[in-house]
């Protein structure tokens, strides 16, 4: 449940922060001391602007999506990150399928090296912290009885 909680969180969020910025009267902002500035910029390529054909792009999009949700219900665990993975997804492949674009817009001007050239948005943030999440193994499978020190990730 939590899992499908956080899905449906992240994508809400991203979807009301999407129509909220995608107005033609919002100007550009900066927050802390210009390292962070809101910006739309569409998207039509793939990651970092890639340039993919569209009909491709489309395809290999909704062929990940499918095979995430498949692998992550397959391990028929309740988790936050999964949910984020999920819903960032999910809200990305939407709005590729229904303007073949995703709109991004937070830049950090004054990051190190060619990070500055690079405008997200708020479903690319989910996807990192799900991804970041269920690799480092935040939510360990072990018995509560036993409180095994050792236990390692997905092992009993």
């Amino acid at each position: 449940m939590r899992t499908i909680m956080t899905a449906l969180t992240a994508f809400a969020g991203c979807t009301v922060t999407r129509w909220y910025l995608d107005r033609t009267s919002r100007r550009d902002e900066e927050f802390c001391q210009g390292r962070v500035r809101l910006r739309s910029l569409w998207n039509e390529g793939a990651c970092f602007g890639a340039p993919v054909p569209k009909r491709l792009l489309n395809i290999a999009s909704s062929a990940a999506m499918g095979a995430l949700c498949g692998m992550l219900l397959a391990r028929r665990k309740d988790s936050a990150a999964a949910g984020l993975l999920l819903g960032g997804g999910l809200s990305n492949l939407l709005e590729r399928q229904l303007h073949g674009r995703v709109l991004d817009y937070v830049q950090f001007p004054k990051a190190p090296g060619i990070l500055k050239r690079y405008v997200f948005n708020l479903a690319d943030f989910a996807i990192l912290t799900g991804s970041v999440l269920l690799a480092a193994g935040t939510e360990k499978d072990c018995s509560r009885k036993g409180h095994d020190l050792h236990c390692a990730p997905g092992r009993k």
